[in-house]
């Protein structure tokens, strides 16, 4: 080998001279360097992301009270309705639970013998009282309930007594009312009380 291939020791420190002068020049530089400062509308716009996401989710919370209050609203509304029509509906009722009484008291009166005249004139002022109340709560949707022979149906008829049945065809059905039972449209008033054949 040559003396070229190899650098001296001369060169060599030369080098390490050179490169720790520059490492040394690079430091001072980097210190020199003035600080890197934040840009400012970075931080802004950071700042106006927040206040949006923060403004979003407030939204979205005052949105949903404000659709459940709605909902609230309309139920409460609804209900009102119901309960209005409700009453409409069956505003003649508590008027037919208590005139059923004075009804099956002229019918009583009228179940008695009428011999001489003034008695049959009396009647006759029974019936014809009878009739109008019960045109009167026909009119006003109260009705009879039929009882005799139809097959027995505890939502109509309250059985107070049992007899046995004569025949298969008379077996649960109503052989005797001992009260007439009303019902008020789609309601049943008073049960019509009756004697079931078993």
């Amino acid at each position: 080998m040559s003396k070229e291939e190899f650098p001296s020791e001369k060169d060599l420190t030369q080098a390490d001279k050179q490169t720790k002068q520059d490492k040394k020049h690079a430091a001072k530089a980097e210190k020199t360097k003035p600080a890197a400062k934040q840009d400012p509308k970075k931080d802004e716009l950071a700042d106006l992301q927040k206040q949006l996401a923060e403004l979003t989710a407030k939204n979205k919370e005052l949105e949903d009270k404000y659709l459940r209050s709605e909902a609230e609203q309309q139920n409460a509304q609804r209900r009102y309705s119901k309960e209005r029509a409700n009453l409409v509906k069956y505003e003649s009722q508590r008027l037919g639970k208590d005139i059923l009484p004075s009804v099956d008291n002229l019918e009583r009166a009228l179940a008695v013998k009428a011999d001489d005249e003034v008695s049959g004139q009396l009647k006759k002022g029974i019936e014809m009282t009878l009739e109008g109340l019960v045109r009167a709560l026909k009119d006003n949707g109260i009705e009879e309930i039929k009882a005799e022979g139809e097959k027995f149906d505890p939502t109509l008829h309250q059985a107070v007594q049992s007899v046995p049945a004569e025949n298969d065809d008379q077996k649960d059905h109503v052989v005797q009312v001992l009260q007439k039972g009303y019902v008020y449209k789609d309601r049943t008033l008073r049960p019509a009380m009756v004697v079931v054949a078993q």
